[in-house]
């Protein structure tokens, strides 16, 4: 399934989530060359989430940088997806791939943390995931580096659906998160 429909199948509104915290990623300062000379503007990507399996992403333009931060803000809102949670981390290895950037989240055990780089950080944390080991392959754009997170969080598969999937009980199924 490809991310959009990942994204749109997961959707969830700002109304079902709980207090929603924002953090800003990145912000950066995008020039248009015209007859006149240079115009500036401002581009802000923003993560927004519950800490209880909601989170979204954002992108705002605008001239000024608090307008962009809002307009990014605001996206993230309507963007917000569910994970699903076992416990305080992942329920197991998976591959998140966004264009050139791949994204390896593994469960940790408690008391680990988020090992992650900053941008992946900030998804995995706004998420509500405390104990979690993330590497970044490939591109390490910020966009990306988000896109291919939340990519591999919307493919984590529940270990209930797994188990009823194949037939078994939970106990059969013998998984044992940390």
């Amino acid at each position: 399934m490809r991310f959009k429909e990942l994204l749109h199948s997961r959707r969830v509104s700002a109304e079902q989530c709980g207090e929603l915290t924002d953090k800003t990623v990145t912000i950066n300062r995008v020039a248009k060359v015209v007859k006149g000379g240079r115009r500036f503007s401002f581009s802000a990507l923003v993560v927004t989430g519950d800490g209880q399996g909601h989170v979204g992403f954002g992108l705002g333009k605008a001239n000024e940088v608090p307008d962009a931060i809002r307009k990014a803000s605001e996206a993230a809102r309507k963007s917000l997806v569910k994970i699903p949670l076992r416990g305080s981390t992942v329920p197991h290895d998976i591959l998140g791939n966004f264009g050139p950037a791949t994204v390896v989240l593994k469960p940790a055990p408690p008391g680990t943390g988020v090992i992650a780089g900053s941008v992946a950080r900030s998804v995995v944390e706004a998420a509500g995931i405390t104990d979690v080991r993330t590497k970044c392959i490939g591109s390490n754009r910020a966009q990306n580096v988000i896109q291919a997170t939340l990519d591999g969080l919307l493919r984590l598969k529940d270990p209930e659906a797994v188990a009823r999937f194949r037939g078994l009980s939970l106990e059969e199924l013998q998984y044992a998160p940390y």
